[in-house]
């Protein structure tokens, strides 16, 4: 089980925009993932996948939505994530999206430096 947060803030105030929480599980004896969030604009979803070792990466697409009554459209209708590990210290994330009024696409695009 692995806890996960994320917070995006405004690149020119540092407000916080958008918020994700949520636990990745491992299906024990295998390569399969869940990846169980919570997002702080009303939804919640369940994305599935696996993991590669020989390419260092982790794959997970949407199995379910939730929302809440209230959410505003347009509404999103699914995620895949990509997750690598491009060096021992450098990590990307790719999240693509598709709601009501797009097709999947890359919407985020993110590579983390380990600070030593």
């Amino acid at each position: 089980m692995f806890n996960y947060i994320s917070t995006s803030r405004h690149p020119e105030t540092g407000t916080p925009m958008h918020q994700e929480r949520g636990f990745l599980r491992i299906n024990p004896g295998t390569n399969q993932l869940a990846f169980i969030v919570s997002h702080n604009f009303g939804l919640s979803t369940i994305e599935e996948g696996h993991f590669d070792a020989d390419k260092k990466e982790i794959k997970l697409q949407t199995v379910n939505v939730a929302r809440t009554s209230f959410a505003k459209p347009p509404h999103v209708q699914s995620f895949k994530r990509e997750i690598r590990l491009l060096s021992p210290d450098t990590l990307e994330i790719v999240l693509f999206m598709k709601t009501d009024d797009t097709p999947m696409s890359e919407h985020l695009k993110a590579v983390y430096n380990k600070k030593v």
